[in-house]
């Protein structure tokens, strides 16, 4: 088997102290090319990694695309058998590529795969963005192995075996660049949040297979653009979830909207109840915009569906995450039942 062309890309927007801390450990661990897109920043970025860097190559583009819409101009722009889509506030130790690029040229029916994503701050802890690989339920809820919700595990090796997952996280995707492209790279119009798990799906349905290789593992800061509690991601994670259900949900479609725009409700209402009212608001506005833009998301939709060969991929809970979380106390991914 001929050696794979690799390229690394980090997507940058105003994360200068991110590039700063480290930037240069992926350089030095990274046995690939790097290369660093950045999305149009303000914060002297580019000026940093010229002086500091200057044997790397960075791509200027000349506004902030966002996440979805940012990798797919960088992409165009390089050439490699194999992308890792890498988030810039990652550490990656020595010897962190290999694992991943080995499994992938021996299992060519792998399309994309991930990393164990372990907490930068607790590295201990498995991170929200990936975990040991990313799940969905049949109501649109992401989950993980080693993160339920918003309740991550300790890492003991539990989740240490290669698995099948349903999507694999943008904070750092080892993916074919055939297999980006044939499934229309990322979606530009989620600008950002859960444009991977939109990209997985169709990938899945499409006869390819996604993994986690934890024998590679990497440590994530995580909210490195917006933090968890920002208004902002509850409007993107609202109105994307509903964009990615409508996109490639074929058996059910109605029904899981309804239970959803029920389910939404009732997250504003507890947002409220928590002193969260702008959050809340952008509950109802992701919806409002939601149906605004459907009608631009109809022919993505018939032709996912057109293309579709796998009905049932590996990787959707075939109830609702909701039930065993809050109803059957459920708080580890092992509690579910699945391998």
């Amino acid at each position: 088997m001929g050696k794979c062309s690799v390229a690394v890309v980090i997507l940058n927007y105003n994360g200068v102290e991110h590039l700063q801390r480290f930037l240069p450990g992926v350089v030095r661990h990274t046995d690939a090319e790097v290369v660093v897109a950045d999305n149009g920043s303000t914060d002297g970025s580019v000026e940093w990694l010229t002086a500091a860097l200057p044997q790397l190559r960075v791509i200027r583009m000349d506004k902030n695309y966002g996440f979805a819409e940012g990798y797919n101009v960088a992409l165009r722009q390089v050439e490699a058998d194999i992308y890792v889509l890498l988030n810039s506030d990652v550490e990656t130790p020595a010897g962190w590529l290999q694992p991943l690029l080995e499994y992938m040229q021996a299992h060519q029916e792998c399309v994309a795969c991930q990393p164990k994503i372990l907490s930068y701050r607790d590295k201990s802890l498995f991170e929200y963005a990936g975990a040991a690989g990313g799940y969905i339920d049949s109501f649109g809820y992401p989950f993980c192995r080693g993160r339920l919700l918003s309740m991550m595990e300790k890492d003991n090796g539990q989740y240490d075996s290669v698995a099948e997952v349903f999507w694999a996280t943008g904070a750092c995707l080892m993916i074919r660049s055939s297999a980006y492209w044939g499934a229309g790279g990322l979606d530009g119009r989620f600008f950002a949040h859960q444009e991977e798990i939109d990209l997985c799906w169709r990938l899945k349905a499409r006869g390819g297979s996604v993994v986690c290789v934890p024998q590679s593992a990497v440590y994530h800061v995580g909210a490195g653009t917006l933090s968890y509690e920002s208004p902002r991601k509850t409007y993107l994670n609202f109105r994307n979830n509903a964009l990615l259900l409508y996109k490639n949900e074929a058996r059910r479609y109605g029904w899981v909207c309804t239970v959803r725009l029920f389910l939404d409700w009732t997250a504003a209402l507890h947002m409220v109840l928590q002193g969260k009212p702008r959050n809340a608001t952008q509950v109802f506005k992701a919806q409002m915009d939601f149906f605004k833009m459907k009608g631009q998301f109809r022919h993505d939709r018939e032709e996912n569906l057109r293309l579709t060969s796998v009905k049932n991929p590996v990787g959707v809970l075939n109830h609702l995450l909701l039930i065993s979380v809050y109803l059957k106390g459920i708080k580890r991914y092992s509690g579910l039942g699945w391998k």
